[in-house]
């Protein structure tokens, strides 16, 4: 249509998600157009405000699914029965009647079978095909034969043939179709869990402060800014600061994490996580679909809604299949109805009606989105939130693995261990030091605050702050005009550091420690040193080695020293280390690697990382929690658990994996059944392949494709 950019129709999740332009086109327009097109468009209730809407819809289509086919099961099994008299002798003659079968066959086909016939009038109307076509075309052929055959017996015995009727194989192919359909609807469900899961998990009910009284509302009639009390128990409604009282919070709903986290005033809590120890109250911050849990949700389910690269080789190839199929039927039944043996119109019938029903393209059509919402929302119950259906193909083909150093590798929260002062004292060059970080928010200088404050100093107001990024600062404290960074940077500022001193640096950074000069600017006072060491994380080692065991090179991108990065990347046992890299470098560090022929995931904290994240085939952020909803990174971790890298990368390609086998199953099915289906074996063996038959394999390939990516969920990661 006009204004539309991009439109992608997903199977699985029942969705269509189109980019397009508002002034060029209106939403009333294109639900137009997708109503004209056979379906009808319901609306999309958030599952946050009530876990059960997104699913209504498809609930009633299973409960609508069963009452056909149990109405058609009933009609398809007498006419089954009266239909094979020679085997029961004993069915009323009543019931072998032409006229009384077509009685029973009618609201089989028109009504049980409606939907195919309809989609495939609507298709038809468009010019294009698709599995209800061949559904509608192969059913409507054996009923349509039948009907002439009962109406109209004398044109077959003018022609020395004895009228025969097909009800049975129209109506039980509808009714195995009907079944596989249901079947597949129900698994499809199960797949559609993870959701469902998460939604359950948010609070009903809240207990806010209204009136200088506490009383008990739906979580959902929360105000941004209203006091919610919690009790030991509950369940936290919302997202939110704490200003009274101090609790032990569950936080595994989001973070997958199982150990519960302290919490005291000005801390944050998330909604859906659960009040272990406690009573505390809470300042609402976000409500509604603006809480954590409402992004997270909205994130797996557009993630659920998109296609993997290699869908894309299945729509297109789906695209031609159906028309394809149409054309072998009919040069089947030619060719049957020209040299087959007798009765030739019947087995070119039946050899029509096999090959249109076993070739129907549900299969293809499933194998790809199942997998993808069985993939992303087994991660997303993990704390892992992949972004789409894209990213998981690629995180599956990623060889090399990018990690930054500081709060990735290491806690983030780097300590002092040494002061090394000049000719002053250490509380001295503390001071100044301290002093003059006031202004800065880098990790480096809450350490340093963090000692003076240890050691009871009381730092000075800074003058003049200029910061260097990723090198170091200058500042006016004192009175005195200092450096404080790196040596790189104090050399770069003219100032001479002696050889001693550079003895004493490199020392220190071959134990992994990032040292700091304090220096006056302009002059020859040196006041010292200040080592300081971030502690790697508890799980790295194990990440790194399980990461190389997966055939994967790993690679430190630090814009610390080489000496401090040698150290880091040696004691983890990282492939290769690159140091000395500024924040506006690392992109260019990966896309260096890039070039290279890798494909390269970066993982960082998300902050000064961005670049390299999106510059990254895949960009993977360990983040807080509360920064899910303006993460920018293709996977976000919920919190700094290394673990979760590798479990993104083996869900990834644990779901490529199922894409795979499903694709390869659903185009070996058809390419075997189709010859078989036009009777490839009858000149070997004398075989033919019954429609009914055909119908009940079609129907449980689709199952099978839905089944194989739900082993997903059962995956270890």
């Amino acid at each position: 249509m006009p204004g539309v950019l991009k439109a992608s129709a997903n199977l699985a999740t029942s969705t269509v998600t189109v980019d397009f332009l508002p002034t060029e086109v209106s939403t009333t327009r294109l639900k137009e157009a997708i109503i004209g097109v056979g379906y009808t468009v319901g609306r999309q209730d958030s599952l946050t405000e009530k876990e059960s809407t997104a699913e209504e819809p498809e609930e009633r289509e299973v409960r609508l699914i069963k009452k056909k086919l149990l109405l058609g099961s009933l009609l398809g099994m007498v006419i089954l029965v009266s239909s094979l008299g020679e085997l029961f002798p004993w069915v009323p003659s009543i019931f072998r009647n032409f006229y009384f079968l077509w009685l029973l066959a009618t609201p089989v086909q028109f009504y049980v079978g409606w939907d195919f016939i309809r989609r495939a009038f609507v298709s038809l109307k468009h010019r294009t095909a698709d599995m209800n076509t061949l559904v509608a075309v192969g059913t409507l052929s054996a009923y349509s034969y039948s009907l002439v055959a009962t109406l109209f017996p004398s044109i077959f015995h003018r022609a020395g043939l004895k009228p025969a009727v097909y009800f049975d194989t129209s109506a039980v192919i509808i009714v195995l179709v009907l079944l596989g359909r249901y079947l597949e609807s129900r698994a499809k469900g199960r797949a559609y869990q993870a959701i469902k899961k998460l939604a359950a998990l948010q609070a009903k009910t809240a207990r806010v402060i209204r009136n200088n009284q506490e009383i008990e509302i739906p979580a959902e009639e929360v105000k941004l800014g209203e006091i919610i009390v919690v009790r030991p128990g509950e369940k936290i409604a919302v997202d939110g600061i704490v200003i009274e009282g101090t609790a032990s919070v569950d936080e595994s709903a989001i973070s997958g994490e199982s150990l519960p986290v302290f919490k005291k005033p000005g801390e944050e809590v998330i909604g859906a996580t659960i009040n272990r120890r406690g009573y505390f109250k809470f300042r609402a911050t976000r409500v509604g679909s603006q809480t954590v849990m409402a992004q997270i949700i909205k994130l797996v389910q557009e993630a659920q809604a998109t296609k993997a690269p290699v869908q894309r080789l299945a729509d297109k190839i789906a695209g031609y299949f159906v028309p394809l199929v149409m054309s072998v039927a009919v040069f089947t039944f030619i060719l049957w109805f020209d040299f087959g043996p007798q009765p030739a119109l019947t087995r070119a019938l039946l050899n029509f009606v096999a090959v249109m029903i076993i070739a129907c393209p549900c299969a293809l059509g499933l194998a790809t989105p199942t997998a993808v919402m069985v993939g992303t929302g087994k991660a997303a119950e993990s704390g892992i939130l992949i972004r789409s259906g894209e990213i998981l193909e690629k995180a599956s083909q990623v060889g090399t693995v990018i990690f930054d150093k500081t709060g990735t590798l290491t806690t983030g929260q780097p300590q002092v261990t040494e002061i090394i002062p000049g000719k002053n004292s250490p509380a001295d060059l503390l001071e100044l030091a301290a002093g003059a970080e006031k202004g800065s928010e880098h990790p480096l200088a809450e350490a340093i605050l963090k000692a003076a404050r240890e050691a009871h100093l009381e730092p000075p107001e800074p003058e003049d702050f200029v910061a260097v990024e990723g090198l170091g600062i200058k500042a006016r404290v004192k009175g005195k005009k200092l450096l404080v960074g790196s040596e790189r940077f104090l050399t770069a500022e003219g100032f001479s550091l002696s050889q001693e001193v550079k003895d004493k640096i490199e020392a220190l950074e071959k134990q992994g420690q990032t040292v700091l000069g304090v220096a006056e600017q302009n002059g020859s006072e040196f006041y010292g040193l200040i080592a300081v060491s971030d502690k790697i994380k508890e799980e790295a080692p194990a990440v790194i080695s399980e990461l190389k065991e997966m055939g994967l090179i790993t690679v430190l991108l630090t814009g610390d020293n080489f000496e401090t990065g040698q150290a880091v990347g040696q004691s983890l046992g990282l492939d290769r280390i690159i140091a000395e890299v500024l924040p506006q470098d690392k992109l260019k560090e990966v896309d260096r690697l890039q070039k290279e022929g890798k494909v390269v995931a970066m993982v960082g904290d998300g902050i000064n990382d961005a670049p390299a994240l999106v510059q990254a085939d895949v960009g993977i952020a360990i983040s807080s929690a509360t920064d899910i909803a303006i993460e920018a990174a293709d996977i976000s971790l919920i919190r700094s658990n290394l673990r979760k890298v590798v479990s993104a990368l083996k869900i990834s390609r644990g779901t490529m994996a199922i894409i795979r086998q499903n694709l390869f199953w659903a185009f070996f099915y058809n390419i075997i059944g189709i010859p078989i289906a036009a009777g490839i074996l009858y000149p070997f063996f004398h075989l033919l392949l019954n429609p009914m038959i055909a119908s009940l394999a079609m129907a449980f390939s689709s199952v099978s494709v839905v089944s194989n990516s739900l082993r997903l969920k059962r995956a270890k990661i």
